[in-house]
């Protein structure tokens, strides 16, 4: 088999350099790193659940240590490249590989230091979980065979990132949990304490989302943007609201689907599976569809 393999080659650097390489983004190199990156971080956050061999609790310390400083420097190198990337895409003047890395290592050792705060979140989700779910039998349960737990403690990792101002990394982050679980939750949507999305296969949280304290989801809802505005050129508006809120204790059912950002689903409120939303519901509010009416057929030669 014979082919112009050269020329093949300059056709794809072309094209490319057309579209991606004039940006400097990263690849599937940052991208691999990334996903290692969350796994050293899950594992620091629950030691005793990712270790092949038995921690005991002597050794504790020196494993959880040894996760934090691989974690720390893992992201610290991508959060610089990441930083060298965005300058060189803005051509900002003044900018160059030592202010890259200072800002790097600010943000690495901001973002560490939120670990408790991020682990004592997941602890309040994972008990919710518990408390949530009949069939839960333990909190290893949960925590190793969950997909909600899965989504919820890759969200914390990449919303706390997303705060710091770090691009790319948390959205790389929130879609290698949509691929392991189903749920697609945008890092950059708000979350408040003690959430939990039970079965969770195609859940979908959009960016602007807010939500509050102890609400529980189930699989199949969206909550998402109803329409885009546009601007003069007819491109979608950025970073505008345009997912709704949602207040503390409220329950929504299997395939409920809430739209727009001017959208409030009040507090202890109750939204029925397969429920269309799109206008804002009074706090402690039971939201359904009627029921249908089944038709039962009997085969008479049976």
């Amino acid at each position: 088999m014979r082919y112009r393999s050269q020329n093949l080659a300059d056709a794809l650097v072309e094209i490319n350099s057309k579209q991606l390489l004039r940006d400097n983004i990263s690849g599937f190199g940052m991208k691999a790193r990334v996903i290692e990156l969350a796994e050293h971080l899950k594992a620091a956050l629950f030691p005793t659940l990712y270790e092949r061999g038995i921690a005991t609790a002597d050794h504790l310390p020196a494993v959880v240590l040894d996760r934090l400083n691989t974690a720390v420097m893992e992201l610290n190198g991508i959060v610089e490249d990441m930083f060298v990337n965005a300058c060189n895409k803005q051509e900002r003047k003044g900018c160059d590989a030592g202010e890259c890395r200072r800002r790097a290592a600010d943000v690495s050792v901001r973002f560490m230091e939120k670990l408790p705060e991020i682990r004592t979140k997941l602890g309040l989700d994972m008990k919710a979980a518990y408390n949530g779910d009949p069939a839960a039998k333990n909190y290893d349960e949960i925590l190793l065979s969950y997909p909600s737990m899965e989504a919820v403690t890759i969200y914390r990792i990449a919303h706390e990132l997303v705060l710091l101002g770090v691009p790319m990394v948390p959205r790389i982050m929130s879609e290698y949990a949509h691929q392991l679980t189903g749920i697609d939750i945008h890092p950059g949507a708000t979350i408040g304490q003690s959430f939990f999305i039970d079965h969770g296969t195609g859940v979908v949280i959009g960016e602007t989302t807010e939500i509050g304290d102890r609400v529980k989801l189930y699989q199949g809802v969206t909550l998402g943007a109803k329409s885009f505005e546009l601007d003069a050129k007819g491109n979608p508006v950025k970073g505008i609201k345009r997912h709704p809120n949602i207040e503390d204790d409220v329950v929504i059912y299997a395939g409920a689907t809430i739209l727009g950002g001017d959208v409030t689903i009040g507090r202890g409120s109750v939204i029925g599976g397969n429920v269309w939303l799109t206008a804002s519901v009074p706090p402690y509010t039971t939201v359904y569809n009627a029921a249908p009416k089944p038709i039962m057929k009997i085969k008479k030669d049976l």
